[in-house]
């Protein structure tokens, strides 16, 4: 897999840095078995909420939290993101397996969670300079895409333990 076309984290852009003694000291409340020094980079692509990629020592996480100063609680619910993963992933396991959520905002300032980091392409609208994308390959990628994009829609939400999360009542008429 070509290296340009997996999301690299860089140094976390200023203004957005985390707390790293605080988020050092719940990581190894949450993960008593976690060795190696904390380092914290982000990912620099994607929208709304900020993704930061935790290693310590050979184990790597994703971090998710909102963007700092976020007035729209509702726009960036971490507790609804972890909830929804940690129900999806008994049902569907492509999605990152969720390690932990943390609410209390003394330690980065908002809620936020840990998952487990899956590697792979994230489709863009642009394809990287110098992207080869065969005939055969993008056909293969389009039939993968709509392959699972049919197992996620396969998903019976209710028995996956997520009927309560909104109202789907009428939601598609």
């Amino acid at each position: 897999m070509q290296p340009d076309l997996i999301d690299q984290p860089q140094p976390t852009r200023a203004g957005e840095e985390l707390d790293a003694p605080k988020l050092e000291a719940w990581l190894t409340q949450q993960f008593p078995t976690l060795r190696g020094p904390l380092e914290v980079t982000q990912f620099p692509k994607g929208y709304s909420n900020l993704t930061y990629l935790i290693r310590c020592g050979e184990r790597e996480m994703v971090l998710r939290r909102p963007p700092f100063g976020a007035k729209i609680k509702s726009a960036h619910d971490m507790g609804r993101e972890y909830r929804i993963l940690s129900h999806l992933i008994n049902v569907y396991p492509k999605v990152p397996r969720p390690l932990g959520f943390c609410e209390d905002e003394s330690v980065l300032g908002a809620p936020f969670y840990v998952m487990e980091r899956v590697q792979g392409v994230i489709l863009r609208a642009k394809v990287p300079v110098g992207t080869e994308l065969p005939p055969a390959l993008m056909k293969r990628i389009s039939e993968s895409f709509i392959e699972n994009l049919v197992a996620i829609h396969a998903v019976d939400y209710a028995a996956a333990g997520l009927g309560e999360l909104g109202r789907p009542e009428g939601y598609v008429t």
